[in-house]
């Protein structure tokens, strides 16, 4: 009997700590519902009215001209004419600079486009524009920056020479040579190891008989030198 009444009083007591366990509950989503959320959705409409009112305002701004965004281009040319488009409002004047001096201006087109062709000098150029609509003006897009190279680069191969001939375990030759900075060299066909300054080469396996070795160097305009020697290998 005792244990009996002693199972009921946990039990009972069970009981009540899981009621008051599952009021705790409710009372904790009510006041989340009626407090919390109501405060976040609050505080969210807020953030997202002050942005909103923020880009309406830089939008009706009657100072403000979006600048104009231009075409990507290559790092370097080969060619000193160069065609710069990019693309900005409709009826807008563009005035293209390079290297901080005012080179052109054009009209937009219907459809916002703009182009520029364009002479450039030797050596690095930096090119940006401005949009113009009636007496306002935009800030500067976005610079590009590109280099004129029309000298193709130097090559210079110090081993194996010309004619050179190997034999029996001399089947591998390192082939070595200079050029300029940032060029790349290739060996009939495979990329050289080079570095900063110039210096490449590469170990090249060779076949019993001739071997003809053939080394490009290209720079980054696309301007290349090729040099081709032969060596011999007799096994």
């Amino acid at each position: 009997m005792g244990r009996s009444r002693l199972s009921r009083r946990m039990e009972q007591k069970t009981k009540k700590n899981l009621l008051l366990s599952v009021l705790g509950i409710i009372l904790v989503i009510l006041l989340i519902f009626k407090f919390g959320i109501p405060l976040l959705i609050n505080l969210s409409l807020l953030l997202s009215g002050s942005k909103t009112n923020q880009e309406q305002s830089q939008n009706h701004d009657p100072s403000f001209i979006a600048p104009p965004i231009l075409d990507p281009f290559p790092e370097a040319t080969s060619s000193a004419n160069i065609i710069v488009s990019g693309i900005a409002s409709k009826d807008e004047t563009i005035s293209l600079y390079i290297n901080d001096s005012l080179i052109d201006s054009a009209k937009t087109k219907d459809n916002g486009t703009f182009s520029f062709k364009e002479t450039i000098t030797a050596g690095e150029s930096t090119i940006k524009a401005k949009a113009i609509a009636g007496n306002k003006e935009s800030e500067f897009s976005s610079a590009l920056t590109t280099s004129f190279k029309s000298a193709p680069p130097s090559l210079k191969i110090s081993s194996p020479s010309n004619g050179q001939s190997f034999s029996k375990d001399q089947n591998v030759t390192e082939v070595k040579g200079t050029t300029d900075s940032d060029v790349k060299v290739t060996v009939n066909g495979f990329w050289a190891i080079s570095d900063d300054q110039g210096n490449f080469s590469y170990r090249l396996p060779l076949q019993n008989g001739e071997n003809k070795i053939k080394i490009v160097a290209a720079d980054t305009a696309g301007n290349k030198t090729e040099k081709e020697i032969k060596v011999n290998y007799s096994q």
